[in-house]
């Protein structure tokens, strides 16, 4: 990379479809700071490359010959959780959004997304940031609130936890969060995760639906 070159954001492109692949392969290389650093079309092919591919982003189909593309990211998640998941689809599949967040997925966007909306889908869920279909979030919320709640789900965390999972809410980075309260980027990182861990969740994306979710039964 050239001295003042944009850093690169790593990307891994998952689809049975090599023409799917082509295009967005065409799309993301054609922005300065992204690099197609490795393809998969089945679930088995997926999860033997990327972890030796290092992806940032890993952009992924929910269905793939021999498995799924959720199962995919449940277990990249678990083998290098660095890596964030960006799925994508032909269709807006309720049960299938639920499964993807819960397996840890940092975004899940459909296939008709705009060229320029997919573009930044990548570099929110790079940075940190969630990003799920609006028009699915409202049911999602609504299957959440159907589990048992604890009388106090927050009770374990400290204030300054607390203070930086409403900032996770409102679709913040860690860098925009550290900005925000005057603390540097890794520290923030770090209460993220010890949070994220009390809480019992395995990524940001849960976090925010969760923010959303308590903030309306407060209403």
């Amino acid at each position: 990379m050239t001295a003042g070159a944009p850093e690169q954001i790593r990307v891994f492109l998952v689809d049975d479809h090599e023409v799917v692949r082509r295009g967005i392969a065409a799309l993301l290389e054609g922005e300065p700071d992204m690099r197609i650093v490795g393809e998969a079309g089945t679930a088995e092919q997926a999860l033997s490359r990327i972890p030796a591919a290092a992806p940032d982003v890993a952009v992924l189909d929910v269905r793939l010959p021999g498995g799924s593309g959720v199962s995919v990211c449940r277990e990249i998640r678990s083998r290098r959780p660095e890596t964030a998941c960006l799925m994508l689809t032909s269709f807006a599949d309720d049960e299938a959004l639920y499964d993807a967040v819960m397996a840890g997925a940092a975004g899940y966007v459909l296939k008709q997304i705009h060229g320029a909306d997919l573009v930044g889908a990548v570099r929110t869920v790079s940075a940190g940031g969630s990003l799920l279909d609006p028009g699915s979030t409202g049911r999602m919320l609504e299957r959440l609130r159907g589990r048992d709640p604890e009388p106090d789900p927050l009770a374990g965390l400290s204030r300054q936890e607390r203070q930086i999972l409403d900032l996770i809410g409102e679709g913040m980075t860690n860098r925009e969060i550290g900005e925000r309260l005057y603390l540097a980027e890794k520290t923030v990182k770090n209460y993220v995760s010890s949070l994220l861990s009390k809480l019992d969740l395995k990524r940001r994306t849960q976090a925010a639906i969760l923010v959303a979710d308590l903030r309306n039964k407060k209403r």
